[in-house]
């Protein structure tokens, strides 16, 4: 009996201690997933795509491009930003052009006009929004474009040695560990910045070779070994003829954790985790796509080694992360995996003919639909341009981009190689891509101690957001809690008001602001005189450590040089009129305060020489006062007098100094509109609001507080219509006015299923690039070509 007994004691000791077991293991991957969920409620992820027309222009041409905001985890289009940035640096980050796009919706268009000074280059075009400021810059869209200025003369082509060719290795788990056998990824990368091809081996200390390697697609790929402890490995790098280079591996770890991921090609994916600690312990498996949770796992460390094995089915398209936690919840080991997408968006486009004479019309049929072939609404953009030895195809599309370039650091070349006749080689060339530039948008660390990230950036929700900093002129130190007043003069009363933080920090929530003007920043100077005020740059100071190769002028390029900069100078001599034209959006021309209490036309009255009479004798909303010199405007509504002076405004301008309103020559005020009220602004608080404007909303004259800024400022752009002629008549097709367009259509907003245009006097090959996305987060691109005769 006692013999039974202690069985029993041993049996209920095991079951609880394997209960006990299985609760911490749940436990450590709730407390994971939990604080992987909070970090993701609190860190929404755009994502920005950029159709361009093309990718090379010259000096005093446009460049006409459609953006489109979607969603991080779905691709939807995403309505939370209202506004996108848009620069063009040059290799030393120098913004050469830049422009403030509305979007709506998910999506805007705009235009950029390439300045006449530009040097000869390759530019990095890039777009994000103030949203995406608070995270890495290697998430910014980024394009090259070409920019070439045929006034200066190109800079001599130097052949590369092996030397300047770069390589990396990156193994397989992040580490490499002393006794475990594990993959290197590599990646060579010449100095025109495209992959090299290259081969070599992996030695010791003692020249033993341990390893051989050999690029693969793209100057990438990868090899095997068995790191030995306090070990040093080098590389010998061979690319072409040339010397040899010598390259050192990372450091080998006397402890760690090396992760090997088999995918034998069935519907599972295998994972091994191997241990220097060979004690019995529990390691964590945590997979998500784009930050949405499908997989927390635990398996048990026998004799050094965890196997884990997963359906691919449970994997979410695109880039999967999998990260590989200890027992003591720390993540050890990380890489990538990519499941290919369905094309979801079949986009067809077809010319009625595939070659034209000059100056003859082309009809495009276009279609979009589903992967069942049911007809699909998307919104396109499309591009019609001549390819030649200077402009060549522009292979970037949305599909790629979504589903693997926007997810991946670095320059990614051809990315729609993986896309195309997939097989086994495409898939380990993807692999390799993974293994050598995947990383993460987060620090672990940061998410397992729910912490929560610092946001300097607020998403531009209702419009532009002007910010600026406010100091104390005395001691130069930050200004806490001053209201400063932002007006735009002009006939659309436009007036914003905030409260500076405790860092000085002031941030003008703008609507509907829009085109070049002037911004008027101040504070009260009856009140608060010992400030100064700086403007803050919307426009990124972050930059990714992506570069661009330098621009080779080829031989070859001559001709069509020639000919693109002939057709420039055409365009801008006999359309140049029709190409500057801007367009002014229909905005709500409403002020801040709505519908005034009353307004005045000064024309409906007979005016008096001086402001003061016809404010006297018309406005019966106010008692004007002139005490010892100084006038005062008493507000009076139907329960009486206000106290103090209102908000008075010029133009949307507030003049703090009430004397100066009764400078101005009444014969230049069109109307008064009166808020005889109590008025609270955002953090202001006025006595009701007298707003004046001008015929010409030039402030009529007043004079302003020498301590207010006058800023330059540009808001969102302005539409520009892109210029395609029609040839519809005889008149029309023999015009003597040339037509050398290299572009000949344009439309970030495909209408209809057909799109009609005409050619120009250019003979060549064009191409025809349609990019589109549908409600639903489907992306798609097209293609199709015809010949000009």
């Amino acid at each position: 009996m006692r013999i039974i007994t202690n069985n029993r004691k041993a049996i209920v000791l095991t079951l609880a201690l394997s209960m006990f077991l299985l609760y911490s293991k749940a436990q450590v991957m709730q407390e994971v997933q939990n604080s992987f969920n909070l970090y993701k409620q609190s860190a929404l992820q755009e994502k920005i795509f950029v159709h361009t027309d093309k990718s090379v222009y010259l000096a005093g041409e446009i460049v006409w491009f459609k953006v489109y905001c979607v969603d991080g985890n779905d691709h939807k289009p995403l309505h939370i930003s209202k506004v996108v940035y848009v620069d063009v640096l040059d290799n030393a980050q120098n913004r050469v052009v830049e422009g403030k796009i509305a979007l709506k919706n998910g999506e805007g268009d705009g235009s950029l006009y390439i300045p006449v000074t530009v040097t000869n280059g390759n530019y990095k075009f890039r777009a994000y929004t103030n949203w995406m400021k608070n995270f890495s810059p290697e998430y910014y869209f980024e394009k090259e474009i070409t920019l070439i200025n045929p006034l200066r003369i190109p800079e001599k082509t130097v052949r590369a040695a092996a030397a300047d060719v770069d390589i990396q290795f990156f193994p397989e788990s992040g580490n490499l560990v002393a006794g475990i056998k594990s993959v290197v990824a590599f990646k060579a990368v010449g100095p025109g910045g495209k992959g090299a091809e290259v081969s070599g081996v992996v030695v010791d200390a003692k020249n033993d070779t341990v390893a051989r390697f050999k690029s693969m697609h793209f100057g990438m790929g990868k090899f095997s070994f068995t790191p030995a402890a306090a070990e040093a490995y080098r590389a010998v790098v061979k690319a072409g003829d040339d010397p040899a280079i010598i390259k050192t591996l990372p450091d080998v770890s006397s402890q760690g954790y090396v992760m090997a991921l088999n995918d034998g090609g069935s519907n599972n994916l295998n994972i091994t985790v191997t241990s220097t600690d060979n004690a019995a312990g529990n390691v964590y498996l945590f997979v998500h796509t784009r930050q949405t949770v499908k997989i927390a796992e635990s398996a048990v460390l026998a004799n050094g080694t965890a196997r884990f094995s997963i359906s691919k089915d449970q994997l979410g398209d695109g880039i999967s992360h999998l990260t590989v936690f200890s027992g003591a919840k720390q993540p050890v080991c990380e890489r990538l995996y990519f499941k290919r997408p369905p094309q979801q968006l079949m986009i067809t486009a077809a010319p009625d003919q595939q070659q034209y004479g000059t100056r003859k019309p082309v009809n495009v049929n276009i279609s979009a639909k589903g992967s069942s072939g049911s007809p699909l609404t998307a919104d396109m953009s499309m591009a019609v341009y001549r390819v030649d030895s200077l402009q060549a195809v522009d292979e970037s599309n949305i599909f790629s981009y979504l589903w693997l370039s926007s997810d991946l650091k670095g320059r990614i070349e051809s990315p729609g190689y993986y896309f195309k006749n997939v097989n086994a080689e495409t898939d380990e060339a993807l692999d390799n891509l993974l293994l050598t530039q995947g990383w993460s948008r987060f620090a672990w660390n940061d998410v397992l101690e729910n912490k929560t990230p610092a946001f300097n950036f607020l998403p531009e929700y209702n419009g532009h957001v002007i910010n600026a900093k406010i100091f104390n002129v005395l001691n130069n130190t930050p200004a806490k809690g001053i209201i400063t007043y932002m007006g735009v003069p002009g006939k659309r009363v436009q007036l914003y008001c905030s409260q500076s933080d405790s860092l000085g920090r002031l941030s003008f929530f703008t609507r509907e602001l829009y085109g070049p003007g002037e911004v008027i920043v101040q504070t009260n100077e009856l009140v608060d005189s010992t400030y100064r005020i700086d403007m803050i740059s919307p426009f990124s100071e972050q930059y990714s450590k992506t570069s661009f190769p330098a621009f080779a002028f080829q031989g070859d390029m001559t001709s069509a040089l020639e000919d693109h900069s002939l057709g420039i100078q055409a365009l801008n001599i006999y359309t140049g009129n029709l190409i500057k034209q801007y367009f002014n959006p229909v905005t709500d021309s409403s002020a801040f305060y709505g519908t005034p209490y009353k307004s005045y036309k000064l024309d409906d009255f007979t005016r008096f020489t001086t402001m003061e009479e016809d404010l006297r004798e018309y406005v019966s909303e106010d008692n004007i006062v002139n005490t010892r010199g100084n006038f005062h405007i008493k507000v009076l509504n139907h329960r009486g007098f206000l106290d103090g002076d209102p908000l008075v405004l010029v133009d949307g301008v507030p003049i703090f100094n009430v004397n100066k309103i009764f400078t101005i020559d009444p014969l230049k005020v069109r109307k008064l509109e009166v808020v005889p009220f109590r008025y609270y602004y955002g953090p202001s608080e006025s006595e009701g609001i007298f707003s004046f404007t001008t015929y010409k909303g030039d402030l009529g004259g007043v004079e302003l507080d020498p301590r207010a800024i006058v800023v330059d400022y540009e808001g969102m752009q302005l539409h520009r219509e892109f210029y395609s002629p029609t040839y519809d008549s005889e008149a029309q097709a023999s015009s003597r006015i040339p037509d050398f367009r290299n572009v000949l259509y344009w439309t970030p907003q495909i209408n209809s299923s057909a799109v009609s245009f005409y050619t120009s006097d250019q003979p060549g090959k064009y191409v025809g690039v349609i990019q589109g996305l549908t409600a639903n987060g489907d992306a798609g691109s097209q293609y199709f070509t015809f010949e000009v005769k």
